[in-house]
Parts: C-alpha cells; structure tokens; sequence
C-alpha cells in the first residue's frame, strides 16, 4: 500500500489511525467495494466500477456519497499524491451506524476510503483449484461486492499454501461460477462462454466489457452454464479482472485440460487493450446518474 489513502474527502497517512471499532460496517463488513486499474493517470472504466457499487450499495441498505464526480476527483488527488499513474486502487463505502450494537457519536452515515498499491504481476498463467458449494447463486446478495470478504480471503489462502494461484468456486449445483477475485471464460471454437450471474459469480467489468463491448469477426461472446467436465473440452480458459486483464489459465486441480490450442486468446487481449486505450483517449470525465441513495433505518 502506498504512503498516502483517501479519508472521506481528506488525504492521510496509512499509518494514521481513522476508525473508530463501533462503526457497524467495520465490525460487520457491513460495506462495497470496487477496485480499479489506474492506467497513465486514468481510473480504467470508472463509470462501470460506480454503477456496480451504487446497485451494490442499494440492495445491501449502504448509504453512498451523491456525487460521482466528487469521488472521481478526490481519486485523482489520491493518485496525484501517491504518484501512482499505473497502480491497483481500491475503493470502499462503509457504513457506519445501524444493527444491534450501534456506537454512540458517529456523525457520518458512511466512509469513503481509498488507497493505492502497485501492480500485481500474475505472471503468464494461473493454476486453479477446485472448491465445490463456493458461491450460491440462489442467494439474494449473490454477486454483490461487499467488503465481508473473509471467506474468500481464507480459500484464497488454502489455495496457496496447496501451491496454486487461486480457486475456482463452484455453485450448489456443481456448475463453474467463478474465482474469488476473477470470472472465468472458456474457449470453444469461434465461441467464447463465461458463466451466468445465476451461478453466484460477480458481474466483474472486464467480463462485462468482453460482453458487451469487444467484437471480433466471426467470434460469439456470452454466457452459458458450464460444468467442471465442460472445461476439459475447452480450447482455452483464461480468467478476468480489473488487474488481471485476461489471464491464461494452465491447471485446473483434479482436471484434464489440453494444452491451450486456440489462436482467440491473443486476439480478445488486443482487443480489449484497444478498448482500453480508446477510453484512456477520450477519458472527459462524463458520469452515470447517481441512483437515490436507500432509506435507512434510524440509529437506536
């Protein structure tokens, strides 16, 4: 983490210590978040990044700042600040009062904090394990990105210290939904699938950009339930995230996957790396429409 986070509206030092242990999103992980590729100074797809987490924040009762554009420009005096034009930044909405133990003196419904990290290096591949009933898909919070992380965290972990890169969850059903901190896509021919959001999986916005956004002639992007055996068939998979972009994927645990033999690979990651650098291009700093925020229940 870099030296410099964003506090509400104020630049602090990492090692000030900013909250207070009676804030109910901090105890609860009662909070969304969304990380962003900061890229020659431009927040990559911003727009996309707040439009997920006003939907988020509204179905999960999270009060959320009103004005995109304000947010927008404290993050880029976070970046300025940090000297991190090329940098991972995560930012997080948490919310303060509410639920049975309700801390006396807090005057703010929520906080906004934010700070910076250099970039990961992933390397050219990654290997996956395997963990059945990861997501439920049935859930009504399914695919929200909420700051209660700790189980994602914890097989992340387990899938570490066992020697892979991260885990592929499955749903109730033993359909592929997605990794902990990436969707997965796979490979078949001219056609390119990726698992529906009923599976539990994120609504990530590199998967929404290969979606809606990338066109390549005579390929087919969307999405369709897939099993673990569905994976052996595939020409290639890969995995997607804002820091990632599209990363090869070289094992599946308890899989037979044949060696990567489709030339689309290459081609989906030049395509959205034009993608990208069109928005970088034209970035003007236009906004979605803030949604209103959600009523909330008063403090006892």
């Amino acid at each position: 983490m870099h030296r410099c986070l964003l506090y509400n509206e104020e630049l602090r030092d990492t090692a000030e210590r900013l909250l207070a242990p009676g804030q109910a999103g901090l105890l609860n992980g009662w909070g969304v978040f969304s990380t962003l590729h900061v890229c020659q100074g431009v927040l990559f797809a911003y727009q996309r990044h707040w439009h997920r987490m006003l939907r988020d924040a509204q179905r999960m009762h999270i009060p959320m700042p009103p004005s995109p554009e304000v947010v927008h420009h404290h993050l880029l005096r976070l970046v300025a600040a940090n000297h991190a034009e090329n940098s991972t930044l995560r930012l997080a909405i948490i919310r303060n009062t509410g639920g049975p133990f309700d801390a006396p003196g807090l005057t703010r419904p929520y906080d906004l904090i934010a700070f910076t990290k250099d970039l990961s290096n992933w390397g050219p591949s990654a290997r996956l394990a395997l963990k059945p009933h990861g997501r439920h898909g049935a859930c009504e919070f399914a695919g929200a990105k909420i700051t209660a992380w700790a189980q994602n965290l914890t097989w992340y972990e387990q899938s570490r210290h066992r020697g892979y890169d991260e885990v592929l969850l499955l749903d109730e059903h033993g359909r592929v939904s997605e990794c902990t901190s990436a969707n997965l896509f796979a490979i078949f021919g001219q056609t390119v699938l990726t698992p529906p959001l009923d599976s539990g999986c994120l609504p990530g916005i590199t998967r929404e950009i290969l979606l809606d956004s990338l066109s390549l002639p005579g390929v087919s992007i969307h999405e369709r339930h897939l099993y673990p055996a569905d994976l052996e068939r595939a020409d290639a998979i890969f995995i997607t995230s804002s820091t990632r972009e599209l990363l090869p994927v070289a094992e599946i645990e308890s899989l037979r996957l044949p060696p990567p033999a489709s030339p689309l690979l290459p081609l989906l990651l030049q395509a959205f790396r034009d993608y990208r650098d069109h928005y970088l291009q034209t970035a003007t700093g236009a906004f979605v429409t803030p949604l209103p925020s959600p009523v909330l229940p008063p403090s006892r």
